[in-house]
């Protein structure tokens, strides 16, 4: 497993295509990144679900279709699909590519082993065993019917996780996301160690993403040792609800981020989103509250993974993403929190604050009200007794303070400063 010292910062598929997207477009915005964001510190390009699945169209799932299989119960690329992976090269071409551009290539994948396997009772490679013989054929996916369980007490299962893990190290991935698990816990727990450990035996270094949420509070230190990323929340889209409800979230977990471990507010829903739906499916989110969840997300040190089909970005997206000082304040907040949420007047401010680790404090103010207003902060409530000068984050305007603050914010929408 990688040590993942900061927060992940990449592109998903699954906002836009769903289970149905097509290596040419794994390229695409694979090139964009280099060219536009890597410089910025982007860097992971995640293949979604279903990557083995020849009739994904959609966000919709087909129930117990036929998926494209090796000889050992291992999923492997649709060559429909993925047509560099005929002739058995699996990813391996593709994640090439994405490193000779500098940057690093993930896949998603199910907890457990496929049904179909158990069903023609296919071979664990390495042992006598049989999928049949391995799987947990009570321990089902509710949303998603490709897999069964694996069951750790049965011998061969360790054996055909190592199995999974050692193809994926050969083609060179670099990113793990594993779904229907983090939630899980409570019933999966033993799953999801076993998972983790013939992950991190497998000879290369991985970073371990788990979904979805919401992950349970009370399994924080389990998932230091075992994952990267965890999800907070189940998955995220662009509905003020969502993202006035993350709120609440961040709170709670915010002192288990850290380095190596990384609570997850899930992919950030901007510019075309939804293709499968059509080229109208823009974000839903107003520009001020994308500023919100980016500065949340940013102050909190969420993985940043981009859910947008980026060569459709717009000025403004491109600007949510390359702004030097929010990447600045993600990277470098520490001991980030809420310093309070209240009601005054008609509006519902939120305060969260964070020293940096370059020197100096970070202070994210957010307006979760449906009015424009202004807040006067007393920079007591900061800890802050002395004269100092900050710079806005968003806008770049700087100036000085001296025991209070009034500061401008519009309905939904957020300011971030840097003292």
């Amino acid at each position: 497993m990688s040590e993942a010292l900061k927060a992940p910062m990449g592109w998903n598929s699954w906002d836009c295509y769903g289970a149905a997207v097509t290596e040419d477009v794994v390229r695409q915005n694979a090139k964009f990144m280099a060219d536009h964001l890597k410089q910025y510190g982007w860097e992971y390009v995640v293949v979604d679900i279903q990557w083995y699945e020849p009739l994904a169209g959609s966000h919709e799932y087909h129930p117990f279709t036929e998926l494209c299989m090796d000889e050992y119960s291992r999923l492997i690329p649709a060559e429909n699909r993925f047509p560099s992976s005929a002739g058995g090269k699996g990813f391996a071409p593709l994640a090439e590519y994405v490193h000779s551009l500098g940057l690093k290539f993930g896949i998603h994948i199910m907890r457990g082993i496929p049904r179909q396997a158990v069903h023609q009772n296919t071979p664990i490679k390495g042992t006598g065993k049989t999928a049949r013989e391995v799987a947990k054929t009570a321990s089902i996916c509710y949303w998603n019917s490709d897999m069964y369980g694996v069951d750790p007490h049965k011998e061969g299962a360790r054996a055909y996780y190592d199995s999974i893990f050692e193809l994926y190290a050969s083609w060179g991935v670099d990113f793990i996301k594993c779904d229907d698990i983090a939630r899980e816990v409570p019933r999966e727990e033993e799953e999801l160690v076993m998972l983790s450990d013939a992950l991190k035996g497998c000879g290369r270094e991985m970073i371990l993403s788990i979904s979805p949420g919401p992950a349970p509070l009370d399994k924080a230190e389990l998932f230091k040792q075992v994952a990267n990323m965890w999800r907070i929340t189940d998955d995220f889209w662009d509905k003020w609800e969502l993202l006035y409800d993350m709120f609440q979230r961040a709170e709670k977990w915010s002192i288990h981020t850290g380095a190596g471990h990384w609570p997850d507010a899930d992919m950030l829903p901007i510019g075309p989103i939804r293709q499968d739906y059509g080229k109208e499916n823009w974000t839903k989110f107003t520009k001020d509250e994308q500023i919100t969840m980016m500065t949340l997300w940013s102050i909190f040190r969420s993985p940043l993974m981009i859910g947008g089909e980026m060569t459709g970005f717009d000025e403004f997206t491109m600007s949510l993403l390359t702004n030097e000082e929010l990447l600045a304040m993600h990277r470098n907040a520490r001991h980030s929190h809420q310093v309070f949420r209240r009601k005054i007047g008609d509006t519902e401010w939120i305060v969260w604050t964070a020293v940096s680790a370059e020197g100096g404090q970070y202070l994210a103010v957010f307006n979760a009200g449906n009015q424009d207003d202004e807040l006067s902060l007393a920079l007591s409530e900061l800890e802050i007794y002395a004269p100092i000068s900050f710079r806005e984050i968003w806008s770049g305007e700087q100036g000085q303070a001296d025991g209070e603050m009034k500061i401008s914010v519009p309905s939904h929408g957020a300011k971030a400063f840097r003292f």
